[in-house]
């Protein structure tokens, strides 16, 4: 198990299905960078991450020690920066992000990257849910963007396709 800096879009997804928890169950701990949780407190008032966050993530934010001016220089979303550069100040951590250019800086700067389907496909494996399709329609139902292909992807390796 690791450290698990996680980023706006899991923390809205995983809210919207009820499965937040899944978070803490996966890792080590986990980390929202102040940015993060900016962008969360500035969504809708009913929002459950919003909702979680003020109930049971507050001791979870954390202020990055730094911001590593490589990562700055990709001009990616403040909360998406602070992740990256949070994980990569602290070795062996995760990024939790779904953003397919922050991804491939965390990658490109040596950082580990799972987003929000990777965390139900890991869920399913530790038996912390029984199947990852439910889960990926419930996303789908609650509006969330999915790419076709991604979700092909994630539902092979999960041995539901």
């Amino acid at each position: 198990m690791s450290v698990w800096v996680v980023n706006a879009s899991p923390l809205i997804l995983l809210g919207k299905i009820a499965r937040l928890s899944l978070l803490a169950e996966l890792s080590e701990s986990v980390v929202i960078p102040h940015e993060v949780a900016l962008e969360i407190d500035a969504g809708p008032a009913a929002d459950p991450a919003r909702l979680w966050l003020a109930a049971h993530g507050r001791n979870l934010v954390t202020i990055p020690e730094s911001f590593d001016l490589r990562v700055v220089a990709w001009d990616l979303g403040k909360g998406e920066t602070a992740v990256i550069c949070q994980a990569l100040s602290k070795p062996g951590s995760v990024c939790i992000l779904d953003d397919r250019a922050a991804r491939d800086c965390a990658r490109l700067f040596g950082a580990r990257v799972k987003g929000t389907l990777g965390v139900l496909m890991l869920a399913k494996q530790a038996g912390l849910i029984p199947a990852v399709r439910p889960e990926i329609e419930a996303l789908l139902n609650s509006g969330a963007m999915l790419h076709e292909g991604v979700v092909r992807e994630a539902l092979q390796l999960a041995g539901e396709s």
